[in-house]
């Protein structure tokens, strides 16, 4: 039997049912462990014997969230309408700000 932090008292009075659905989340967790301890040791082991200057696999993909449209159309019309006002001197002044150099593009 498995410790579930229960005491005797709070076992016994458990219903069978419970009981199951306890041993069913048990189950599902000692799965999801052993999948999770393949998965890093098949990444470790295709890392280390990948071919040299091949790219690294990472353990976990990272997870695009999607871009909130309406305000990336909005955002685009201000910047429109202010480069239309003011020109793109808010180019300038940001690499200014930064200390850095505004790129020159080759003609």
């Amino acid at each position: 039997m498995v410790n579930f932090n229960y005491s005797k008292a709070d076992y016994d009075a458990l219903t069978e049912t419970e009981k199951k659905f306890i041993y069913k989340a048990y189950e599902n967790k000692t799965i999801s462990d052993a999948t999770h301890i393949r998965n890093a040791v098949l990444n470790a082991t295709v890392n280390a014997n990948r071919k040299k200057n091949k790219k690294f696999i990472e353990l976990f993909e990272k997870k695009q969230e999607k871009v909130d449209v309406e305000f990336t159309e909005n955002a685009l019309e201000v910047i429109n309408e202010v480069e239309e006002r003011d020109g793109k001197s808010w180019v300038d002044l940001l690499y200014n700000k930064n200390g850095l150099k505004r790129p020159e593009r080759s003609k």
